[in-house]
């Protein structure tokens, strides 16, 4: 099992999640897979999931991912 260490304060960031923080809840298993990453800070995600979410944004043919957690969570562990 994968313990992930997200600080309170980009847990609390957070405000938009409407799946419960399931990133940290799932045993290493993310709900948008990141395709690419700039400088830590533009997370390119697959599309997997056709849902909603409030942190996914169109750019172009791809998506964008602005949430803090599922981006601290690639920043520190890569997945």
């Amino acid at each position: 099992m994968i313990v992930m260490d997200i600080s309170k304060e980009i847990i609390e960031s957070t405000t938009n999640c409407e799946k419960d923080f399931a990133c940290l809840k799932s045993d290493g298993v993310v709900c948008c897979k990141v395709e690419s990453c700039i400088n830590g800070k533009i997370h390119f995600v697959q599309n997997v999931s056709k849902s909603y979410c409030a942190y996914k944004m169109s750019f172009g043919n791809s998506f964008i991912c602005n949430c803090p957690t599922r981006k601290e969570i690639f920043n520190k562990y890569s997945i």
